[in-house]
C-alpha cells in the first residue's frame, strides 16, 4: 500500500525538523511512501528547512501554498500525490513510533475502511508547565468538544467528524476536496461530508499521535477564536449539523459580557449574576484541582483554571466575532442590492 503522508505547515520552524526526521526513519519501504510539504508563506525558517530535506530526500517534496490556510495546503498535498492512501500529518506534532505507517496501512488493511482515524493526546515530552496544563485541560469533559472522539480510547467504527486524518484516495473522489474557505475546522468539515456519505471510519489506538500544546495562553487563546470561527462556519455549511453544544463557550461569554452591561440597568440581577460566575468558577476551580490530582501535579492547579478560561473566552470569542461578521457581511450585501436597485434609470412613459 503507498502512502502519501501531507504536512501542510506555516511557522512551524521550531518542529518541522522534528517532524521529517520522524517520517524518515519509518521502517517502512521507502518506494511505498512519499512525504509532500507544503508551505503556507512563511515568515520563519519553515521553507527553508523543508527545503533542504527536499533537496537531500528523494520523497520529500516541497510545495507553496499562497492562501497559506490548512485547507489549500491540504488539497495541494493530495493533488499533487498519487499514493493509495492520503494521510495527514500536522507540523506541531511529536511522532515516536517508526512503525506509525506500517500501522496506519494494517489498520485500512484490518478493518477495509474509508477512512481511519486516531486520538490526538496532549502529552509531549519536554513539557513546558503552560503546555502541561492546557494538554490536562484539553483533554477534560470542560475543555474540548464533548462529542470528539479525540481524545477518548478503544478501537472500532465510529463517526469520521472529530478523528478521521487518512483516508483512501476514492474518498476524495466521491465527496470532493476540503473546503478552502475555512481556516480552521476544515477537517471536521470534511469528515463531516464523510458521514453524510456514509462512508466507513475506524478508529485505532494503535496510530496515536501526540500533538504539541500552544506554549502561551496568549497562542491557545489565538487557536481556539480560529476553531470557533471554524465551529459557526461548519453550522452555517451544514443546517442540518445541529451540533449546538459548539456553541456553548459563546453563549456562556456572551451572557457574561451581555449581564456586565445590565447590571447597571437592572441592578436587581446583580445577585444571581455573579453568583452564576461564581459557580462557573468554583467548577472550574474543582475540575482543575482533580485533574491535577490524578496527574500527581497539584502545583499546575491555577494554570489548568486559566487554560480552561481561556479555552472557553477563544472559542466563544472566535464564535461571536463569526456570526457578527456574517451578519454584517450580509447586511452590506443587502444594502449594495437596495443601492443598486434604486439607482437604476426610471422608466420612460409615454
Amino acid at each position: 500500500m503507498n502512502i502519501a503522508v501531507i504536512v501542510p505547515v506555516r511557522n512551524e520552524a521550531s518542529y518541522i525538523a522534528r517532524t521529517l526526521d520522524a517520517l524518515l526513519v519509518q521502517d517502512y519501504p521507502r518506494d511505498a511512501y512519499e512525504i509532500v510539504v507544503v508551505d503556507g508563506e512563511s515568515t520563519d525558517l519553515t521553507r527553508q528547512i523543508a527545503a533542504e530535506y527536499a533537496y537531500r530526500h528523494t520523497n520529500v517534496r516541497l510545495y507553496d501554498n499562497p492562501q497559506c490556510w490548512s485547507s489549500a495546503g491540504r488539497n495541494i498535498g493530495i493533488a499533487s500525490s498519487t499514493s493509495d492512501v492520503v494521510l495527514i500529518v500536522d507540523g506541531h506534532c511529536e511522532l515516536t513510533d517508526r512503525q506509525y505507517l506500517t500501522k496506519v496501512a494494517e489498520a485500512f488493511e484490518r478493518s477495509a475502511a474509508d477512512c481511519v482515524g486516531r486520538p490526538q493526546p496532549l502529552t509531549v515530552a519536554k513539557a513546558n508547565p503552560v503546555q502541561r496544563a492546557i494538554g490536562l485541560a484539553r483533554r477534560s469533559w470542560l475543555g474540548h468538544h464533548p462529542d470528539s472522539y479525540v481524545f477518548s480510547s478503544g478501537e472500532g467504527i465510529v463517526p469520521a467528524t472529530s478523528i478521521a486524518v487518512a483516508y483512501r484516495r476514492a474518498v476524495f473522489d466521491r465527496i470532493g476536496m476540503f473546503d478552502e474557505s475555512f481556516d480552521a475546522c476544515e477537517d471536521v468539515e470534511f469528515n463531516r461530508r464523510i458521514d453524510r456519505a456514509n462512508l466507513v471510519c475506524f478508529r485505532t489506538d494503535q496510530i496515536t499521535l501526540p500533538y504539541i500544546p500552544r506554549g502561551t495562553l496568549r497562542g491557545l487563546f489565538h487557536q481556539l477564536a480560529r476553531y470557533g470561527r471554524g465551529r459557526v462556519r461548519l453550522l452555517r455549511k451544514h443546517p442540518d449539523f445541529t451540533n449546538t453544544k459548539a456553541l456553548v463557550p459563546a453563549a456562556l461569554l456572551g451572557g457574561v459580557l451581555i449581564g456586565g452591561v445590565t447590571i447597571g440597568i437592572l441592578p436587581n440581577i446583580a445577585i444571581p449574576y455573579f453568583a452564576s460566575i461564581g459557580a462557573y468558577l468554583a467548577t472550574l476551580s474543582l475540575t482543575s484541582a482533580h485533574l491535577t490530582i490524578r496527574a500527581r501535579d497539584l502545583a499546575l492547579t491555577p494554570l489548568v483554571v486559566a487554560a480552561l478560561l481561556t479555552i472557553h473566552a477563544g472559542a466563544g470569542w472566535g464564535a461571536i466575532c463569526e456570526v457578527f461578521s456574517s451578519l454584517t457581511s450580509r447586511a452590506a450585501a443587502g444594502a449594495s442590492r437596495g443601492t443598486s436597485e434604486t439607482g437604476r434609470e426610471p422608466s420612460r412613459r409615454s
